[in-house]
Formats: structure tokens, C-alpha cells, sequence
């Protein structure tokens, strides 16, 4: 890949909660060697930045970024398109996140950032409360850095479905969190900012879901919900060319409970014209 010349940067990104990179390492190497993506964004990887398995990453041509915090939460970005200022959390003039929930780097020329939303837990917790505002201080980071130009991905397990169609049946969810309204509206308000759901742009059908709990046999009963997205802005949006979700890495042994989505883009004419 030639960042010199007028050759279009053709990128494949993915995104994967994969609960538990300590639980998961070996699906983890074995799926990058299958699906063979450029820039990786990991959520829940569950450990601590000095537990990270970087060296074996690097072993497979990543650089990478790691914001951790031990059992819980935990974000990392994988790429070998480049890996520059990396940096975590939010520039909103506020105090830090207390969780370890979002990662930036500039990976070919695009501002990355692999987040892991707040699950909320349910109505009215704190936990909630701390969703709607770390989905408020998202949009107010990308204000504020605004000025800077360029295109930008936002990518991750964001705990909201944002449209009925992106759960198996919303009777089923009346009174639970990642449906409610101010959830949404929360998550609406990061897209009006200039960001494009690329799965969903694409693929505007019923059925297709990101997430299968582990109880009561959810996965084959195809009782999912599409929670894990890749939000990009203008003009990458407009310069993808696959969009997928790999339901079969949710299969086989000891699997996470959400599978990759997996985007292809015309990258660096998205990073020359931002």
C-alpha cells in the first residue's frame, strides 16, 4: 500500500466486542488471519494496558493502542495502515471518564476511535444516566475537534439499538434499556454530528443482528440485536464497497457473544479529500 501516490488506499475495518481478549486471544489471531482486515477496533478486551499481547500482534504486522483498565471495559485499535497520536477519552474540558471505554488513533489518515458504550443496565440507574452523558461528551468531542478536518470512524459496541428493526421483536424489550428513547435520541444525536451507519446504509433489511446473548439459546433462535456499528463521516461514508456482519465467528467454541462487522473503503481518497 503506497501512501505517496494517487492510488486509491483500499481498507478493510472491522469492529468486535470480543469479550474477553484473554478468553479469546487464539479466535482472535485466527480470525485476522481469515478475515484479514487493515485496521481492527476491539471493545472489552478486559485487561490491563501491561496485559495487552501487543508483541503477538506485532508478530502479525499490527501496530496497535490499548486503553485498559483490568477485568473490565477495555479498548484497543489494531493497524498496519499506520498508527499515529493515539490518545484516550474525551477532550470536552471535562474530568476523565472513569472507565477505560474509548481509544483514538490516526490510522491511514483517518481519525479512529474504538469505543464501548455504557450498557445502561436499566431504567433509571446511574448506569443509565452515565450512558446518556458518555454518549453526550462522544458528540461534544468531535466538536470540539472539529476544526481539525479530515474524515473520521467511529467504531464499536454501542449498546443501543437505534430502530426496532435492530432487535428480534421490540414487544420483547418494552421497559429495557438500549431501545428507550433517550438512548436513541442520545445516539442520534452523535450521528447529526456527520456520521453514517455504513451496515445499515447498505443493508436496510429485518434480521440482521450484531449481538446473541448466551442464554436460552438466543444465537440459534436468531434473537439477536444489532448493537455494534462503524459510524464514518462524509466522504468515507459514500466510499464503501462491502459491508458485512460475520455471524459465523459467533459460532464454534467458547465464541464471543457479538460477531465482527467487517467494512471495506476507497480510504485514502476519503483522507485526500477530508
Amino acid at each position: 500500500m503506497n501512501f505517496g501516490t494517487t492510488k486509491v488506499l483500499r481498507v478493510r475495518l472491522a469492529t468486535w466486542n470480543v469479550n474477553s481478549l484473554n478468553a479469546r486471544m487464539p479466535r482472535v489471531q485466527e480470525w485476522l488471519e481469515l478475515a484479514d482486515p487493515d485496521v481492527l477496533c476491539m471493545q472489552e478486551t478486559k485487561m490491563a494496558d501491561e496485559a495487552f499481547p501487543g508483541l503477538a500482534f506485532e508478530a502479525m504486522g499490527y501496530e496497535w493502542a490499548h486503553h485498559g483498565q483490568g477485568r473490565w471495559n477495555g479498548v484497543a485499535i489494531l493497524s498496519r495502515v499506520g498508527l499515529a497520536d493515539p490518545g484516550n477519552g474525551f477532550a470536552d474540558g471535562r474530568e476523565d471518564d472513569p472507565d477505560a471505554r474509548i481509544v483514538w488513533a490516526t490510522c491511514g489518515g483517518v481519525r479512529v476511535a474504538s469505543a464501548y458504550i455504557p450498557n445502561g443496565r436499566e431504567l433509571g440507574h446511574d448506569h443509565y444516566h452515565y450512558k446518556i452523558d458518555w454518549l453526550g461528551r462522544l458528540r461534544a468531542h468531535l466538536e470540539a475537534n472539529a476544526d481539525a478536518g479530515g474524515p473520521v470512524v467511529v467504531a464499536g459496541d454501542f449498546n443501543v439499538a437505534p430502530a426496532d428493526n435492530d432487535v428480534w421483536d421490540i414487544a420483547a424489550f418494552e421497559g429495557l434499556t438500549h431501545v428507550s428513547d433517550p438512548e436513541r435520541d442520545a445516539f442520534g444525536a452523535v450521528a447529526e454530528w456527520g456520521l453514517v451507519d455504513v451496515f445499515r446504509q447498505r443493508w436496510p433489511q429485518d434480521g440482521l443482528y450484531t449481538f446473541w446473548d448466551y442464554q436460552a439459546g438466543r444465537f440459534h433462535k436468531r434473537q439477536g440485536m444489532r448493537i455494534d456499528m462503524v459510524m464514518a463521516s462524509e466522504p468515507l461514508a459514500h466510499r464503501v464497497t462491502t459491508a458485512l456482519m460475520d455471524r459465523n465467528a459467533r459460532k464454534g467454541e467458547k465464541p464471543s457473544d457479538h460477531a465482527p462487522v467487517v467494512v471495506d473503503f476507497d480510504w485514502g481518497e476519503a483522507a485526500r479529500d477530508g
